[in-house]
């Protein structure tokens, strides 16, 4: 477990599925950060975190509390982890809208940069954001993200194209604090 002032990250397991189940389900939720906006059956959601995010050896992920209360806010997750080469990428959804916005985003993403530079060893982080998404890119900005490319008119929401932005951080960018 990894701990902040008011966030920690506990590894993700089986008992979370139907929490994460009624993020993934929430469009608010997933329109800032799902390519699709399907909706998934509990089996299907099941399915996913059992194969994906708990039983893969090149992912790791997390379930990001509010410290005091324990509340589960949202998951973080390092995925596509290439062991050889030191490199990841990573991604954050808080699912609790009420804790948008708050700095809890921050918080858990520097634990999860703290665990891939600090106890993993990786030498670089990659993620993608939707081009719409200024809050999260504030947040991976001031963090030390730094823009590498864009897909254009990669994604189609609510009538309009919008790019992808790939962002990434490599461990000497990265400042502990």
């Amino acid at each position: 477990m990894f701990t902040s002032n008011r966030v920690q990250l506990r590894k993700m397991v089986p008992e979370d599925i139907e929490r994460y189940h009624t993020w993934r389900n929430d469009i608010d939720v997933m329109n800032s950060t799902s390519l699709s906006l399907d909706i998934y059956s509990l089996d299907e959601t099941r399915a996913f975190v059992e194969n994906v995010m708990l039983n893969a050896g090149s992912s790791k992920s997390y379930l990001i509390e509010e410290k005091e209360s324990k509340l589960s806010l949202g998951v973080t997750s390092l995925i596509h982890i290439d062991y050889k080469n030191r490199n990841a990428e990573c991604i954050i959804d808080i699912g609790e809208k009420d804790y948008w916005g708050k700095g809890y985003a921050t918080e858990a993403l520097k634990l999860l940069l703290d665990y891939a530079f600090l106890e993993l060893n990786l030498h670089r982080i990659s993620l993608k954001v939707f081009s719409f998404n200024e809050r999260a890119i504030g947040v991976y900005c001031k963090l030390g993200f730094k823009q590498e490319g864009v897909s254009r008119q990669s994604l189609y929401r609510e009538g309009k194209w919008h790019d992808i932005i790939h962002m990434g951080i490599l461990r000497e960018e990265y400042h502990v604090n």
